[in-house]
């Protein structure tokens, strides 16, 4: 059995947002920032189910602004909340894969360099984002 789910456009541009601004996030804070950005956006092509589909959209509705990690994290952070908050609500089941694939492009995109505390710390903080809704 088979559940259509529609989201709005706002809702697409949240689930983007928060999926690739957590990657972008982590390339702030790395010190191969390019190499962080390209794991990580290529594991999120990876994804399957309604969360893969909305990733993989061709869309230019994804703004990232600002001159710090400090103005980054102001955005993403609350995204990631907002998009685990909008799949519990209308599939719980699209809740757990977004969780899950944010998580492997964050892991694929630490293997591109020394481990860091820096990371680590970005990491703990979008986990602890996604786990707030």
């Amino acid at each position: 059995m088979s559940i259509t789910i529609t989201l709005s456009d706002q809702d697409k541009a949240t689930v983007r947002t928060a999926a690739y601004g957590a990657v972008s996030l982590l390339a702030a804070a790395s010190a191969k920032p390019h190499k962080v950005a390209t794991a990580g956006t290529t594991a999120l092509y990876s994804a399957t189910g309604l969360v893969g589909h909305v990733l993989a959209a061709k869309s230019k509705d994804i703004k990232l602004q600002g001159k710090t990690v400090a103005d980054l994290a102001d955005q993403v952070l609350p995204a990631l909340t907002a998009a685990v908050s909008l799949f519990e609500q209308q599939a719980p089941a699209e809740a757990d894969n977004f969780r899950t694939i944010v998580f492997v492009a964050l892991e694929t995109a630490q293997t591109q360099g020394a481990p860091s505390p820096i990371l680590a710390e970005m990491i703990r903080k979008v986990t602890e984002a996604l786990h707030a809704a």
